[in-house]
This record gives structure tokens, sequence and C-alpha cells, in this order.
């Protein structure tokens, strides 16, 4: 009888428990050790159904592709058509979403104004207010009403050139925001009128409403305020797509602003990151659905956010039915977040490039979101502003591209006929037929 100790005996394979993981593992250690849960920035790290789960369907005998060289295509947007005395004219149909002043430094704020003032298209205040640096280099600036109020001025909304209201977020529908001490430099605690070095997190829900025609109320509330000149967003996270953008339109809404899932955030639980909330791909649809059923569609834009990388995501989200899409993380990284050049530094803070979230602690070494002076002076406004006009250009050309091989010269006329999916689960959300089929689950009209 051999000893069991003998290493000739041929032993099996270890094997990682597919539940149980080695990240799995790290957070449980981490969770029993600490008794806190953990915040994190970004969106969901985890693998959902998304756009490269799509393909489009270029022109061939049965359609007639554009001449990229000569024949254009179109990529303005005119934002807030409904209501609003000055629509907002966009030369693209990519903006940048609401990020903050206290979770972005103030050199970072002003590069997305330069950057996409360069590209011809809109930047978002998000929560805490309006900074001088972000209107003065921002052709045109959205502003952002969030349940916290902080920084809210009524001087400030008549400056900006639209309001969006802010309901959900993809990252954390029904959850409010969370901007942690160490963050609250002096001029951040002087806009929110807050003290210095205190965690503030703002309200998970309005204070002054408590429903859809509350909602409407607060519409005109607004509108009042700015005297029926700008439009007016409602921003709601992917949850019930179909209801939540019913009621934005019922209550008088100009632009309905949808966030999936792998949207991002400055800082909130892993636990609602990864957890709550619906991926983008599944969002889009039903929102076209509830514009459709109340004739609404066109005449309200629909803004998708989101995960959006690649002009390939643009057109497919438009394709889709949206009017234009709002990038958050992708503006970051064209900025310089988690460039491979502070690779030695990301590794100091105990991670690596591609992979820091830990944003809300204010160490970021690209100097993009902290409020550390020394870190901020890392950080080149006008070099980044111009690295993200270049990502922009980017995106655009892209979407273009696919348009015009798909035979159109506008990327509005896209439409979900030019796409199949590679999943059953992408032709189930995105209602569009498994690539070889006219089959997508859910259909009964064959």
């Amino acid at each position: 009888m051999k000893d069991i100790n003998d290493t000739s005996i041929p032993r099996t394979h270890p094997i990682q428990s597919a539940t149980f993981t080695n990240p799995i593992n790290a957070e449980i250690r981490r969770a029993a050790a600490t008794g806190i849960y953990d915040i994190r920035g970004g969106g969901a790290k985890r693998r959902v159904p998304h756009f490269d789960d799509l393909l489009f369907l270029g022109a061939s005998i049965s359609r007639y592709p554009l001449e990229g060289y000569r024949e254009k295509c179109e990529t303005s947007v005119t934002l807030g058509t409904r209501f609003a005395k000055k629509p907002i004219e966009l030369e693209i149909p990519v903006t940048i979403a609401g990020m903050s002043f206290g979770a972005l430094s103030g050199p970072a704020k002003e590069a997305l104004g330069r950057g996409a003032s360069a590209a011809g298209t809109s930047t978002t205040t998000g929560d805490g207010g309006m900074t001088p640096e972000e209107r003065g280099h921002s052709d045109k600036l959205v502003y952002q009403y969030l349940p916290s109020r902080y920084g809210m001025n009524p001087d400030d909304l008549r400056k900006a050139d639209a309001i969006e209201i802010v309901i959900g977020q993809g990252a954390k529908p029904g959850g409010g925001g969370m901007l942690l001490g160490q963050k609250i430099s002096d001029r951040v605690a002087e806009m929110r009128n807050l003290p210095k070095g205190i965690d503030q997190r703002s309200a998970c829900r309005h204070p002054d409403w408590t429903g859809p025609d509350d909602l409407e109320i607060k519409i005109l509330e607004l509108r009042e305020i700015t005297g029926w000149e700008k439009p007016v967003y409602v921003k709601i996270g992917g949850t019930r797509p179909y209801f939540d953008t019913t009621l934005a339109i019922k209550a008088g809404a100009d632009v309905v602003v949808l966030d999936g899932m792998q949207g991002g955030t400055a800082a909130t639980q892993d636990v609602f990151i990864e957890h709550v909330g619906l991926p983008t791909l599944a969002c889009i649809r039903p929102a076209v659905q509830a514009l459709q059923d109340l004739g609404m569609h066109r005449e309200v834009q629909l803004i998708v956010s989101g995960g959006i990388r690649t002009g390939a995501d643009v057109a497919k989200a438009m394709a889709l039915g949206a009017d234009a899409v709002a990038i958050g993380t992708a503006a970051l990284i064209a900025l310089g977040d988690n460039d491979p050049k502070w690779e030695s530094e990301y590794q100091k803070l105990g991670t690596t490039t591609g992979a820091y979230d830990d944003w809300h602690e204010g160490q970021d070494p690209a100097g993009i979101t902290t409020q550390n002076p020394e870190l901020m002076a890392r950080f080149d406004p006008v070099e980044g502003g111009r690295k993200l006009k270049n990502y922009l250009k980017v995106l655009t050309l892209e979407a273009q591209t696919i348009a015009r091989a798909c035979g159109k010269n506008h990327l509005h006329n896209l439409e979900p006929e030019d796409l199949c999916a590679l999943t059953m689960e992408a032709a189930a959300m995105a209602r569009v037929p498994l690539a070889g089929t006219q089959w997508y689950p859910g259909k009964t009209d064959f």
C-alpha cells in the first residue's frame, strides 16, 4: 500500500469554486476584518449583456451604402424642442454626463468644458453646483438639479443652457450620493454650505415631492425661474424604464436621460453598483416604446448613458432609438484617469492601472478625482481638453462610418432593422433578431 504522501501518485488538479472565487473570498475576508461594506467608484464590473453583443448589418445588394469621402452623414441633434424657447443645438450626439466638482477636481471640470466645447457638444455640472471655470469653458452647460440641493442657486439655473432634474443614476438607482470628508476642501465646503472634512451624503429622493404629480409642479417651477427658455431634462436610473419614461413625459420633460447599470459614480456601495438596476442594453427599447406609445418619439428626446465607449456603442444606442448618448467614465479615461504612466503610484495605493476605483479617498495620482492641490497640479486642463476633443471626434467618425455602411445619411436614420444579436439575452433585450434568423425571444409575428 502506497503512502498518500508519495509524490508518484497522480493528484487531482485544484479547482477554484465558481461561486467562491478569489475576489469573493477576498471581499468576505475584508468584510470580516472591518465590519463595514465596501465603497468604491465606477460602474458594474461584472459581465452583463452589452452593445458588444450586437452587430450591424452593413449594406450589400439589398441595401445601398454611402460613399464615405463624398456623401455626407449628418450628426447634429437638437435637444429640448418640446417646450423650451431655446433648445440646445449640438454638432454631435455625444454629451458629457454630470460629474460633480468635489468628485472631480476643478481643473478636470474645466477640461471637460474645454473638450466638449471644442467638439461642439455640452457638458453637465453634477452635484454641488456650478463653478466659474466650468461655466466659462463650456459653450453649452447643463445644470443638474439633485435631491441634495448642494450648491443650488437660481442665478446659476438662469446661467445654464438646460436643467437636468436627477431622479436616479444607473450605478445606484434608489440610492443617494456620497462625497467623503477627505475630499471636502474649503472650496467644496463653501459651495455646498456644509462643514469641511465631514462626509456629505445626498438624499435618495427629492425633499419636496413624493410622486410624478409633484414632479410636474417642480418642472413648471423651474420653467418659471428660467422664463421657459431652458430645456428641462429628467434623468432616471435604469430600473423600470417604460413606466419611468412615461411618467417623466407626462410630467412635462423635454428630454429623458436614461442611465444603465454600467454607468459610473464617484462613490457608493459595491453591492449597490453590482446588484441594483438594469444593463443599459435592457433599458433602451422599453423607454423608446413608452415614447412611441405616447406619440412623443423624437419630440421628447432620449439620451442614453452607461457604458458608452466607442463609436459603435454610439451608433447602436441610436439605432435602438436614442437621440444622443452621454459619457462619463470614458471621458475621464480620455482625460488621463487610470493612465499607465502612474502605475507605480497606483501600486502604492494597492491597485493597478485600469482597476483604480477608490476615487472617494481623494488620492488619485492623475489629479482628476481629487481635491489635493499637489495632485491636481499634475493635471493640465488644456491638454486634457484637447484629448477629450480628439476622443469625441473619433467616436463621431466611427459612428458615421457605420451609418454610411448601412446606407444612412444621418445617425438618427439608423434603426433596429440594421442590427442583429449574437446572444439570446441581447436579442431579447434589444428586440432584434438573433444573427442568421428573423426571430428574437418574445417575437410572435414571423
